[in-house]
């Protein structure tokens, strides 16, 4: 639809309400801060809610395989040539023998509970999101004089640093003619690492394979091999060429069956706080039509005098169309420019909050991250701006047909 100079500056002068017609000039101006704050919102929110759910899968399948083989009995025994046979299945890129079990930490009168990662040191150093976020002391040290790998949350936690001595209690105890003893072991603290993820670095510990197979009683077996393959979003398919490999007696879970819930719920927060969202531009769409259901009541003498001098109904229609819908554009494009600069510095945004409030925002017990991330995903982006100039054409469409069909002579019959 293309509007000639006329339409459009009328349609703007109508926009510039005069003293008397304050209150239309309010609904307007509300309109459009509904408009612009709906989208700004929603990009933001939309942002927030893609970069959570990457930084978590990407922390998720740093630290943990993209497929985990369990035996059925138990233990693996000949799991290095379980990790040949597995590596020539196409697709996977990494294999990686571990000991998996629970101890109870203990150091300086405090206790906790941990997760064990046995695992051997060229592993660890083939995992950069491990590799490269240690924060103290050195991968180099692993292994050596029984070395250990600590999440930083857990060793502040219990007031330890790089160096210092933690004993490991086993759930499982040792059978005596006296009784179960618990099994116990000192490590020493090489090095502390930190992926900017609370459950990770508050709950998790790695040491040689040989140790973690010596504490945990399995001899020369692991009890998990966890696999990479190219795309984590290839794990299904891999997992069933892996599976025919294996053989019977093996068992395979995929990422996505170990954080099903999880990604679930947060696919379902994401898409019911689209949908509540939305509504705010619905309601500020809604504003447009009563401002300018009362702007045509209110200019009813004027469109009268337009149309005895010649003006159309379909000029008509477009002046008041282009009158409501250019509250729509505008506020829809500062909405977009709000939304994508927020977005693009949400984290010191955070930041700045928290030490004007002396608050703690984004809590990395309740969220698992350690600083709020944003995502800007162009397509969402392009959606939410063309559903709100959708709204924005449709909203005044209706006033600006009442207004194309007011007869002239009834207008002006009063006046």
């Amino acid at each position: 639809m293309i509007f000639n100079a006329f339409e459009r500056l009328v349609a703007m002068r109508y926009l510039r309400a005069r003293r008397e017609e304050g209150f239309i000039s309010v609904i307007a101006v509300f309109s459009f801060l509904g408009i612009m704050l709906g989208v700004a919102v929603l990009i933001i929110v939309m942002a927030v809610m893609n970069g959570f759910r990457q930084e978590l899968l990407s922390r998720i399948l740093g630290v943990n395989g993209h497929l985990t083989v369990f035996a059925d009995g138990g233990g693996i025994n000949g799991y290095d040539d379980l990790a040949t046979r597995l590596m020539a299945v196409e697709g996977v890129t990494g294999v990686s023998a571990q000991v998996h079990g629970q101890v109870m930490v203990t150091a300086e009168g405090s206790a906790t509970g941990a997760l064990v990662r046995g695992m051997r040191r060229e592993d660890i150093a083939a995992r950069p999101i491990l590799a490269d976020n240690i924060i103290s002391g050195s991968l180099a040290d692993y292994g050596v004089d029984d070395g250990i790998l600590m999440g930083h949350r857990l060793a502040r936690q219990l007031g330890l640093r790089v160096g210092d001595n933690v004993t490991l209690v086993s759930p499982s105890g040792t059978t005596t003619v006296i009784g179960t003893v618990p099994r116990l072991k000192t490590y020493s603290i090489a090095a502390l690492f930190d992926v900017e993820m609370y459950e990770y670095d508050n709950g998790f510990l790695y040491m040689p394979l040989d140790a973690a197979q010596l504490f945990f009683r399995l001899r020369e077996s692991v009890n998990a091999v966890e696999v990479f393959v190219g795309n984590a979003d290839e794990a299904l398919g891999a997992r069933r060429s892996i599976q025919q490999a294996l053989g019977p007696g093996f068992r395979t879970v995929d990422w996505q069956q170990t954080n099903a819930s999880f990604f679930n719920a947060i696919q379902v927060e994401r898409n019911v706080m689209a949908l509540i969202l939305s509504l705010i531009i619905v309601v500020a769409a809604l504003n447009v039509i009563s401002g300018q259901t009362m702007l045509v009541k209110d200019k009813g003498r004027d469109i009268a005098i337009l149309r005895t001098m010649g003006a159309t109904r379909g000029m008509i229609l477009r002046i008041f169309l282009l009158s409501g819908a250019s509250i729509g554009v505008i506020g829809t494009i500062c909405g977009f420019a709000l939304g994508l600069a927020f977005s693009s510095n949400i984290e010191t945004i955070r930041q700045a909050l928290q030490r004007l409030t002396g608050r703690t925002i984004f809590d990395a017990e309740i969220y698992f991250l350690s600083r709020l991330p944003a995502e800007v995903d162009s397509t969402e982006v392009a959606a939410v701006v063309v559903f709100a100039l959708i709204l924005s054409f449709l909203a005044p469409l209706y006033p600006a047909w009442r207004a194309a069909r007011l007869d002239p002579v009834e207008a002006l019959r009063y006046e």
